[in-house]
């Protein structure tokens, strides 16, 4: 079987301390908890990643970590590569927790890492996504399951869906207004990208 880029979903959840920090900490880092995979359960895009395989890649992504190089950007892009423009975060640990892999993740202060504590500071539900090659089996009509082969390269951070399978894709909205990274007009920006999201999931929500 041929490799693939596989990307998968979980939703991140602000406590009101993380929101907190954010709001108060406006040079350092932010640092965000939460369950960063999950082995044996079928995800959000129908993927199950057992347990052995799930265990072999994390335990390999210890080391990245110990080296500082655990990196993710904001918006997950179709390539095995990690783009250091787009860098937004730094993975510092992580742990299993029963079948969950729960890490701690420190927001950069670079330009994708401010535009993800803006969104943090206005409450906005984010989420992990993994990022790495791999082949998958069918398990059924609509279960896969991902192969020994697999290889994890990085979690990135991702809008939340408000129906399953819609995303909306922050780098392009922010990329057409270059003043929302740094400049004066940044609660504006943010706020129309925010009504935009809400218009968006209205929308969908009548189509389903």
């Amino acid at each position: 079987m041929s490799k693939q880029l596989l990307v998968d979903f979980i939703p991140f959840d602000i406590t009101p301390q993380m929101l907190s920090e954010a709001k108060a900490n406006t040079n350092g880092p932010l640092v965000l908890k939460g369950p960063l995979q999950k082995a044996g359960e079928k995800n959000h895009n129908g993927r199950v990643y057992p347990r052995e395989v799930l265990e072999r890649e994390v335990e390999k992504y210890q080391q990245i970590i110990k080296e500082r190089r655990a990196l993710g950007e904001l918006d997950h892009p179709e390539s095995s590569i990690i783009n250091l423009k787009n860098v937004c975060h730094n993975v510092t640990e992580c742990h299993w927790e029963g079948d969950t892999v729960v890490g701690t993740i420190e927001i950069l202060t670079t330009p994708s890492g401010n535009i993800a504590r803006d969104l943090i500071r206005n409450n906005i539900r984010i989420g992990i996504s993994s990022r790495g090659l791999g082949s998958v089996r069918n398990v059924n009509e609509n279960t896969v399951e991902v192969q020994d082969d697999f290889e994890l390269l990085c979690f990135d951070l991702v809008s939340s869906p408000s129906t399953r399978g819609a995303y909306m894709n922050l780098a392009e909205g922010i990329n057409h207004n270059k003043q929302l990274i740094g400049g004066t007009q940044d609660k504006k920006d943010i706020n129309k990208y925010l009504k935009i999201e809400g218009i968006i999931r209205d929308i969908l929500s009548e189509i389903r």
